[in-house]
Order: C-alpha cells, then structure tokens, then sequence
C-alpha cells in the first residue's frame, strides 16, 4: 500500500475494495460483546458492503438517491456507508441524539428515498419523523423494531439486506463503481448547527480521499505507517469522525475498534490499546480533570511530580527551559509518565484534537504527562481537515498547524481564512444562497479569522461570526475567555457574551464534583442549584473568574456572570453533538438574564 494510493482511488468503495483484496482475513472492524472483543475480517467486510450494495438496488434505489443513516458506533455504520456508496447512492449521516423535528429537516431536505436505523431507541422520532414526510419509502432495521411494519413505507430487517450471493454481488459492484469519479458525490452531512439549523454539505469522494491522504502523509512521515489501531467513539455521523476515524483507517489498512460508550472509553483505551485517536476538546479537558484528581490522591510525591512536569513543560513552549529543566524532566519521564501513559494502552503515537479550538494549557499538559498531541483545524465544509499540526514542523500549541498537502490557503484583507483544493465541498445540498456565500472564486470563506506564523502554521484568533465587538469596537474572542474559565476546577462550562456593550459578561455552569466538595467542606446543604443562591459559593466562583481575569485585558475581562439552570448539554440542545456550545440557544435561554447584568 502506497501514498499514491488516496491520489489514484476515483472513490472511496475502490480504496476500500482494494485495501480488503490486500488484506483479505485479517482483523478490520471489532465490537465488544459479552465481555470479549469480537472482529470482521476485511474480506468479510467486503462480501456484506457488497451485498449491502446489491440489496438496495434490488428493492428500487437508483445512482444518486439519498440514503439516511442513524446508528451509534458500531461495524454496521461502517458497512451501510460503504453499502449505500457501492449501490451508487449517496450516504446522509444523521445524529443519534436528533430529535424528531431534527429528523424530520434531514428527511424533507435532503428528499432521501430510505433510512438504515440500528435500534428501537432511535427509531421512535425517526418513525415519528417519517409519518409526516412523503420523502422516504424504505425502512431498514438493524436489531428489531416493534411495529416498524405498520408505517407507510416498505420495511425490512438488516438480514434482507445480506441475502444472495456474494461473488455476484461484488462483480456487479466492480461493474457499477467504475463509473463513479472523484468529483462524484459520496455523502451530504448536516453542519451540528452552533448558529441555526443544520445545511446538508456535499461532500464528495475526491474531498474525502483528500483529506485521507493529507492526514495518512503526516502518519507515515512523523510517525511511521505501520500496523495501525483506531478506538471510535465520536459520532461518525459528523464529518471529523467520518473521515478521520472511519476512512483514515480504512485508508491505512488498520483495524477500527469501536467504544462501548463514555463512560467505559477509559477502560476499553487500556484495553484495546490504540495507536491513534481523534478526539475533541471537551474530552481532553474531561480526561485531564481525571488525571490530575487521581494523581492528587496517590499523595504528595505523584502531586509535585505532575506540577513539575507541567512547570517544565509550559516553559518549554515558550521557550524559556532551565538548564535543570533536564535533569528533573528525565526524573518525571521515569518516575510519572509511564503510569500516564499506560492508561492510554501504552502505544499511542499521537491524540489528534479537533472540532472545536483547543485551550494550548491543555496540550501543555498533555505533552508534559508524555503523550502526543496534535491539534487540527476545518470544517464539514472542507472534508473536513484543512491543517494539522506535525512533530516534524515542530509544535506549538497555540497554532493548528501547517495546511495539509492538498491544501491551498490564503488570508482575506479583513483576516478571513481562505481555503480551495479538492478537499472544499461542491456547496450545500439545496441552498443556492449559501452556497453563493460560502464558495466564492473557487475559494471557501471559512468563517475563521487568523494568520500564519512565521513557519506557516496557521493560529486562529476566532470565528468571524462569534467574535465580540464591544461599544467601543474592540475585537474580543470569546472562545478564548471560555476555555480559560473551564480550566478553572470550579467551572464546568462556560459563555460569555458582550456584543455591543461596554464590557464581558459570562453565564457559568458550576462543576459539580467541586460544588459537592465545597458544601461539604462549608457545611452548606442543599443540591447545586440551592447553592447558587449561598453567597459564600458565589463568592467561590467568583475568585476562580478572577483568577481568570488576571490573566485578559482589560477588555476581555468577565466583568458580571449569572448561573446557568443546568449544564450544557446535548438533550438540551445547548450543545452540537461535538460538544460546541450552541451560543444562539443560550442567548435565546438566558437573554434577559444576562442582559440585567449590565
């Protein structure tokens, strides 16, 4: 397997196809069940995405329909995407945690002719959904679904679809995929909507293999390309996850492995031992709160250890090592960072962030408990990764990289990032008017302001559309002053506002373990939200914004900040499924609250 490979592919089935034949009996898609890790050999995985194909032409779908898919993590995502694709149909990934009106914009838009849905959980609002959109006529069920026989469309079981022969079935493929060219379309993915609703992007082939082989450069010439495992657990229904945990993989001609859920990816990590891992954010900030509380209470050697190793490494990136900084680095590398590293399965090359900016402590951190981390940036609107940082480039935290090879980049006179290449979708799927704006020249408006530093790594001060202008015009990022405030362990979540007005305000969700430890350390009673009106917790919180504050400018600085009734989540739609926050339903929510503060 070559490079060259992700230039010559036409489309992703033939990159696929070719990496089985390759393969053929080795270990490719694993799950978890009754205690043990189960797998599908590549050439098994070939046979079913062939019948898959077959099926759906044999019950009426045509080159070009749409196809919904709405799964959580698991072979049989995998296979129907690669299923749908080989029928000459196009995939439209949907979120597991859509709601039924989210369901029923996906259908109507997009007009998809058939929807593959796993469980009897997610099919309830996509029933629902379907009985008032004339869209759809096929319903296919992976595990049983009650009463799935009584709605208007045709309804069939996962089993249906792999009757037949497999031989015939994959000549048939061979035979229709030869038409199908890069520039072809290969899936519509709808934008998580931090701004209004979700605009389905086109994405074809050649954008997907772009950015597969850009992403596959960096692995073999930073790391090495060698036998590759991939733990999945962010939705593949967004595009990060899509290409960067399904088909990079499958790319590679390494083995997916997918998490049972959150809460067991820690011990499926030890288990499964990844070598790679795409991950967002809001996980790392998780992860790192679970370090650091777990090295504090192995006592007080561990504790000034991680402080150590933390000291050395921030001054590192900024330059600014001691010469004892050796000496004591090496101690932290013996004594410290082989437990890190071994929750981690303890083969990880590198943990590649993306999704959302990163707070560069975090990666500070992480590179001081000796784990790899690697920051990325794009968008669904380009494949969707435009830069990554590389090891070989030299990494600096506060930047996402140099462009990837594939990558044309370009800055705007107003600091907007300008992106073209084969990676930037052909628009969005019916909406000429956005696609106008957002494709212009050849060029994609990303949204994002920044520049290059001086050996073209690309920073991003903050989305074009985010950024705070104060009455006084001042620019203000507000993602920055956000992942400052969470750093703090009193501060789970979050937003601030100040658009037009004289300074920053901010609305806070408190963390819960720390509130819990407060209360019982102040004798105070009563559940989180009780103690939001104690003015001793206030004043709590109010020292940890303060810490923040000593760190901004003076127009940056949280001024006022309110109480949030709840956390931030993805049920109340307050977050992406990718665990953006959705600052449109927070002012929505919260408007006059934190208008009051002014």
């Amino acid at each position: 397997m070559q490079l060259s490979d992700f230039d010559t592919s036409p489309n992703l089935v033939s990159l696929f196809l070719d990496r089985a034949d390759r393969l053929g009996d080795e270990p490719m898609l694993w799950t978890k069940r009754d205690k043990a890790w189960h797998f599908l050999s590549w050439t098994e995985a070939a046979r079913q995405v062939c019948l898959i194909a077959q099926g759906l032409r044999a019950r009426g779908l045509n080159a070009g329909d749409r196809v919904m898919l709405v799964s959580e993590n698991r072979p049989e995502w995998c296979l129907a995407d690669l299923g749908i694709m080989a029928a000459g149909c196009v995939t439209v990934p949907a979120y597991t945690t859509n709601t039924e009106r989210d369901h029923l914009h996906i259908l109507g838009n997009s007009g998809a002719r058939a929807v593959i849905v796993s469980t009897a959980k997610l099919a309830r609002p996509l029933i629902a959904a379907l009985a008032q959109s004339d869209a759809s006529e096929l319903l296919f069920t992976i595990e049983p679904v009650p009463h799935a026989q009584e709605g208007s469309f045709a309804w069939h079981e996962w089993a249906d679809l792999l009757e037949g022969d497999g031989a015939s079935a994959r000549e048939a493929v061979d035979e229709r995929i030869a038409a199908i060219g890069r520039t072809d379309l290969a899936c519509i993915i709808y934008t998580s909507g931090t701004g209004g609703a979700p605009r389905g992007v086109r994405q074809h082939h050649g954008a997907i293999l772009c950015n597969v082989g850009g992403a596959a450069r960096i692995i073999a010439e930073d790391f090495g390309w060698h036998k590759e495992a991939f733990l999945s657990f962010l939705p593949l229904s967004h595009a990060y996850e899509h290409t960067g945990g399904q088909f990079l993989p499958i790319g590679l001609g390494a083995q997916i492995y997918y998490a049972e859920s959150l809460e067991k990816l820690a011990a499926n990590i030890e288990e499964v031992r990844p070598t790679l891992m795409v991950v967002v954010p809001r996980l790392f900030e998780l992860l790192r709160t679970r370090i650091i509380k777990q090295v504090e209470k192995q006592g007080w050697l561990p504790s000034t250890l991680m402080n150590l190793a933390v000291s050395i490494g921030a001054r590192k990136a900024a330059g600014k090592t001691r010469i004892i900084d050796g000496p004591l680095d090496f101690l932290v590398g013996k004594a410290l960072r082989p437990k890190i590293q071994a929750k981690f399965g303890g083969r990880i090359k590198a943990l590649v962030s993306g999704g959302a900016p990163l707070n560069p402590e975090i990666g500070t951190f992480f590179e001081a408990m000796g784990l790899t981390l690697l920051q990325g940036y794009g968008q669904t609107e380009a494949g969707p990764v435009i830069s990554c940082n590389r090891p070989r480039a030299g990494v600096k935290m506060d930047t996402v990289g140099p462009p990837m090879h594939g990558v044309e980049l370009r800055i705007a006179e107003d600091g907007e990032l300008l992106v073209r290449g084969e990676l930037v979708m052909h628009g969005y799927w019916a909406n000429d008017a956005e696609t106008a704006r957002a494709l212009q020249d050849g060029w994609l408006h990303t949204g994002d302001i920044g520049h290059l530093d001086d050996k073209g790594r690309i920073r991003i001060t903050d989305r074009k559309k985010d950024m705070i202008v104060n009455d006084k015009g001042d620019n203000v990022s507000p993602q920055k002053i956000q992942s400052m405030l969470t750093l703090q362990p009193e501060i789970a979540q979050a937003m601030v506002v100040g658009d037009k007005r004289p300074h920053i305000v901010g609305l806070i969700v408190p963390d819960e373990e720390w509130a819990r430890e407060w209360a019982a350390a102040n004798g105070a009673e009563g559940n989180i939200a009780a103690l939001q009106g104690n003015p001793q917790f206030r004043a709590a919180v109010r020292a940890a914004v303060d810490r923040v504050n000593a760190q901004l400018s003076v127009t940056e600085k949280v001024r006022q900040f309110a109480f949030a009734d709840e956390a931030f989540t993805i049920e109340n739609e307050e977050m992406t499924p990718s665990l953006k926050v959705r600052r449109h339903k927070l002012v929505e929510r919260y408007g006059e609250r934190l208008d009051a503060l002014y």
